[in-house]
């Protein structure tokens, strides 16, 4: 059949669904357009169906609008719409115009990668077809003006994902496409606009980012963002002078007119730079294009597109950031830089997903100690102590919060801030019987200082959290109350009043973390007032603490606590007592064997011998019923620096009451001391042949072992020591009783 049998084309139209647009203020009709052509008989001869759809914009609709008289209006002129569907208009526009407004801006700034709207340019008078590809390739040919043309026309057909894979197989397309985005990008910002806006489309989905790769596309956005930001740049330049000028010479017209351009050139270079990005960010989804981005300084363009007011660009720019944030080295490279200080400008603001979005790159960052200080520095903490208040943004407030209360330095600077008593008032809301991990933890290390400890006790509130804590067991918040615990002064003296309340859980089958905090909140409680005898026989806490002093009879956390709580009690006169009498030294000692290796354990045991030695009764029982001291003496030079410190305080005290053990421990600190020199002799006799050591002869005038034959070569503390080369330890016993001279006439060491 020949092409010149077709006469005439016949076109029907389908009405089919009526809808409201979700975001716009329009009624959307889908129909379906029949086309058939007829031979000159009349009789059909081809047919295609297309399925359409028309968006009639309402612009005009407002909450005063007569919605009888337009549904007459929109039925009459849209010919697609039967008459018969008049009433379901009119239910439509009524539905859009008590559409809340809340819900259409929250809409509007929900901006997603995938959500591109078309910009300024993009809308053509004619529909895209993609049987008319190569003529639309043709254009690509032609002047700036017809390249646009042709690339807009490319680019309705890309938006349409149905379209991609036929694309695809255009290689003359996509090639010509490349080929003027690398030609002609710097000669307009619409043409080069709309073309990245054509590679965008095939980089929404994963499967087309090599044909994107091999059109070197990523690379060409990487030189177009950076040229375009040094454009920026000149642009402000020349604003300020012309603003400069004019103030001179009192006229604004110029000004006015350079403004005016500016603006409309700042509009189209950002929607350049918003397509460009998108299209970075799709194709970082492979971390090794990611890196090829990072060697090409991706991280400083995007810190440097922070400066924007762009709330939509802001969005992408930020989100690019915290995707890139989790790697180190963008971290690092964001460290370098000023990024901290220009996203502490975004906080708070009105665009919501811009905060939400800002905060979440703030939380990645905050993990890095250097980047909460400078955090603090822009003047962040009460900005995001504000946001608390906010529910959409509080969780990863508190989350930054969190971090930055992990140091120390900046803990204090939480209380000249409403962050405390907005964190109190959460807790004592909390209806759940766990509170969130975030906001309990972030009470924990608040309560750490002093000052914040102090605060978080005004009024009731150490009374509500003890409520709260006894009732739930929570062992979280008593860890909580445990750190306010250990702050001496007003605070301190609070906890009084409940001490029988925590006693009473010692005693009780409670879970094993809730004990431990109980334990800790006592073993704080060093109060002059308190009677520590009286809470012992009470509440028959000795032998509960006697039988978890045994290795393996419980967690190693537990037992460390019983030993912290011996400590304390320990100071009191009649508790060491009754605590030795009990059979507690010999069980600290078994627990000392077991525990040799962890010096915490050692440390608090020979603490609680430290105290218990200060005590008449106490100290009798470890000097002549226990082998305390002995252990002691072997932990004098202990690696440990504390420990060695406590063992040292603690003997000094026993020397002094025991001359047999003084004896003892004066002699083991002369041998230690006399057997570093002797060994630090032998190693530099070893190490160095000095020339002194020969005589003339050429023979070593000390032959091996005479040095030990040579007691003038020994120092003693004052530098000389007996003829013999011996010394006794009465030698010093005779000095501390009052002796100057020892036996041979030298001076007496009052110390070693």
């Amino acid at each position: 059949m020949q092409a010149d049998d077709a006469r005439y084309l016949k076109r029907k139209y389908k009405g089919g669904s009526l809808d409201v647009h979700p975001t716009e203020k329009a009624l959307v009709v889908q129909y379906e357009v029949e086309a058939t052509i007829l031979r000159e008989t009349g009789d059909p001869m081809l047919g295609e169906r297309k399925e359409c759809q028309k968006i009639i914009r309402l612009k005009s609709l407002n909450s005063n609008t007569d919605i009888a008289s337009l549904a007459r209006k929109v039925v009459e002129e849209c010919r697609l719409i039967s008459p018969s569907r008049l009433p379901e208009v009119e239910q439509l526009l009524f539905y859009l115009q008590n559409r809340k407004k809340s819900a259409e801006k929250k809409e509007k700034k929900q901006i997603k990668p995938r959500d591109l709207t078309p910009f300024e340019g993009i809308e053509l008078d004619e529909e895209a077809n993609i049987n008319s590809i190569d003529d639309y390739v043709e254009l690509l040919y032609e002047d700036i003006p017809e390249k646009i043309r042709g690339a807009t026309l490319i680019l309705h057909l890309a938006r349409n994902p149905d379209n991609l894979e036929e694309l695809l197989q255009n290689e003359t397309a996509l090639g010509a496409l490349a080929r003027v985005l690398r030609e002609d990008w710097k000669q307009s910002v619409d043409l080069a606009t709309t073309i990245i806006y054509v590679f965008f489309c095939f980089s929404s989905f994963s499967q087309f980012h090599g044909l994107i790769t091999h059109y070197k596309i990523g690379a060409l956005c990487m030189s177009i963002i950076e040229h375009e930001l040094k454009r920026y740049d000149l642009w402000q330049d020349e604003l300020q002078k012309k603003k400069k000028a004019d103030i001179l010479s009192n006229l604004k017209k110029e000004y006015e007119k350079a403004l005016k351009k500016y603006h409309g050139l700042l509009t189209k270079q950002e929607q350049l730079l918003r397509v460009a990005l998108y299209l970075l960010l799709n194709l970082s989804e492979d971390t090794r294009t990611e890196l090829k981005m990072r060697n090409k300084n991706i991280v400083h363009l995007l810190v440097k597109t922070l400066d924007r007011d762009s709330e939509e660009l802001l969005v992408l720019v930020v989100s690019f950031l915290k995707k890139l944030s989790i790697f180190l080295e963008n971290k690092n490279d964001m460290a370098e830089i000023d990024t901290v200080e220009k996203l502490a400008k975004l906080v708070p603001c009105e665009h919501e997903d811009l905060l939400n979005v800002t905060l979440r790159l703030l939380l990645n960052l905050s993990f890095d100690t250097g980047l909460r200080s400078k955090m603090v520095q822009a003047d962040l903490l009460p900005k995001l102590t504000s946001l608390l208040g906010d529910e959409a943004q509080r969780q990863i407030a508190m989350c930054i919060l969190y971090h930055i209360s992990m140091d120390d330095r900046f803990k204090s600077m939480f209380a000249y801030t409403d962050c405390i008593p907005q964190v109190m008032k959460m807790l004592f809301d909390c209806v759940e019987e766990r509170i969130d991990a975030e906001l309990i933890s972030f009470c924990i290390n608040l309560a750490a200082n002093k000052r914040n400890a102090q605060i978080m006790c005004e009024g009731n509130g150490l009374k509500m959290l003890m409520k709260r804590a006894l009732k739930l067991k929570d062992p979280l918040m008593m860890k909580m109350i445990r750190n306010i615990s250990q702050h001496d002064g007003p605070s301190k003296n609070l906890f009084i009043d409940y001490v029988g309340d925590l006693a009473a859980q010692i005693g009780l089958k409670e879970e094993e973390e809730f004990v431990i905090e109980c334990l800790g909140t006592l073993s704080n409680l060093t109060i002059p007032d308190l009677d520590w005898e009286l809470v012992l026989k009470e509440y028959n806490l000795v032998p509960y603490l006697k039988d978890h002093l045994k290795p393996g009879s419980a967690e190693d956390d537990l037992i460390l606590e019983v030993v912290i709580m011996i400590g304390t009690v320990s100071m009191d006169d009649s508790c060491a007592v009754m605590l030795a009498k009990s059979g507690i030294i010999p069980a600290l000692i078994e627990l000392l064997n077991a525990q040799q290796e962890d010096d915490e354990f050692v440390c608090q045991i020979v603490y609680v011998f430290y105290q218990m030695v200060f005590h008449q009764a106490t100290r009798d029982v470890i000097i002549k019923e226990t082998q305390a001291p002995a252990y002691l003496i072997d932990l004098m030079h202990d690696k440990n620096a504390e420990i060695r410190k406590v063992c040292d305080n603690t003997l000094d005290i026993i020397a002094e009451y025991d001359v047999e053990w003084g004896k003892k421990i004066q002699s083991e600190k002369f041998r230690w001391h006399n057997s570093q020199w002797l060994e630090m002799v032998e190693n530099r006799q070893m190490d160095e042949a000095e020339p002194f050591m020969y005589g003339d002869d050429g023979e070593p005038f000390l032959q091996n072992g005479d040095i030990l034959e040579r007691p003038d070569l020994f120092y003693s503390a004052d530098g000389i020591i007996p003829a013999d080369g011996a010394i006794s330890p009465e030698f010093f016993t005779d000095f501390q009783n009052g002796d100057l001279l020892g036996p041979q006439g030298f001076p007496s060491s009052s110390s070693l």
